[in-house]
């Protein structure tokens, strides 16, 4: 069938008027749905024609940043805090993918600081080894230690050796099991992995899901070789889902809010992630960074996370760790 073909980023490119490399950033983005076979990318003409359909209502997007901008400006109209004129022209780049942190880059934007930030929607692993390289500022993660049980701080000790930091919570968001309408395979442990009649669809190698899964397979003795879909990647909590929605993967594993925007698709909760930022102690105390502690602890940013849903804020802006 038409809706079926599969088409390379050239093709994808020629089909929205793109750069190829603005096809491939959008899959990074997660805003279009790209899977591997072997070491090629490819994507789905269904999955172009409901990008398509998403960029018509990019006025509604638009409406809905205007209101965030108001609220920074309301809530930052009162302060005095100068800016450092030998900064101006330079940016902060920030590791991750969730959204929470483009509306963070959005409030350092608007700061009185005016911190130009640049954004790398990049893996937690990948993440932390461009702040070890001095490739980015700040780096988010949320990578689970099986041995210890722990998340991020094993990994920050292990990635960036002898390099002082300091972690600091963003949110917990709730992971679990994507799974077809009613659960028909029964799928409720990560036991059920290792099933003959599971076909699973995986994460990208570097990001913190891929790695949990990774981690809970080493602990059951359950090879990655011998599962059904594990080679094949997609790049975003929304691309596994909306395969496991139109039947192309029998389980996947993404967190509860993506879970809430696709149809067809039950949510079976498994695990509740930290998902925390990590920076160099050295610069904890320059403007820039002060402005980040600001706004993670200022009720507005808080109130913006609390209107996305699905995060747990509770403990967002606390220090967790000096290490």
């Amino acid at each position: 069938m038409l809706e079926d073909t599969s088409l390379t980023p050239q093709e994808v490119a020629e089909i929205l008027k793109i750069a190829k490399n603005t096809v491939y950033e959008l899959i990074k983005r997660g805003e279009l749905n790209g899977y591997k076979v072997g070491k090629k990318i490819r994507v789905d003409l269904k999955d172009v024609e409901e990008y398509k359909n998403v960029a018509k209502n990019i006025k509604k997007a638009q409406t809905r940043n205007l209101n965030i901008e108001e609220n920074v400006n309301h809530s930052l109209k009162d302060s005095t805090m100068p800016w450092d004129k030998q900064n101006q022209g330079d940016s902060m780049v920030i590791s991750g993918q969730d959204a929470m942190l483009d509306i963070l880059s959005r409030y350092l934007e608007l700061h009185p600081q005016r911190v130009h930030t640049l954004r790398s929607y990049t893996g937690s692993y990948n993440g932390l080894l461009s702040l070890y390289l001095g490739n980015a500022q700040i780096a988010t993660a949320h990578l689970w230690d099986g041995d210890s049980g722990q998340y991020n701080i094993p990994y920050v000790r292990r990635l960036l050796p002898g390099i002082p930091t300091v972690i600091i919570h963003l949110a917990c968001r709730m992971l679990g099991f994507y799974v077809a309408k009613g659960n028909p395979k029964k799928i409720k442990s990560w036991k059920d992995f290792g099933r003959k009649d599971i076909i699973m669809i995986n994460r990208e190698k570097g990001c913190g899901t891929r790695i949990l899964l990774d981690e809970q397979l080493r602990l059951l003795g359950i090879p990655g070789s011998e599962i059904q879909g594990y080679d094949r990647e997609c790049f975003s909590h929304l691309a596994v889902a909306s395969t496991v929605a139109r039947g192309g993967a029998d389980v996947a594993i993404g967190n509860e809010k993506t879970w809430l925007q696709v149809q067809n698709i039950d949510f079976i909760p498994i695990q509740k992630e930290r998902y925390e930022l990590v920076m160099k102690k050295e610069d904890m105390h320059k403007p820039e960074f002060k402005a980040i502690l600001d706004i993670l602890r200022s009720d507005e940013f808080k109130m913006d996370l609390l209107g996305i849903g699905g995060y747990d804020i509770s403990e967002t802006g606390n220090i967790v760790a000096e290490l």
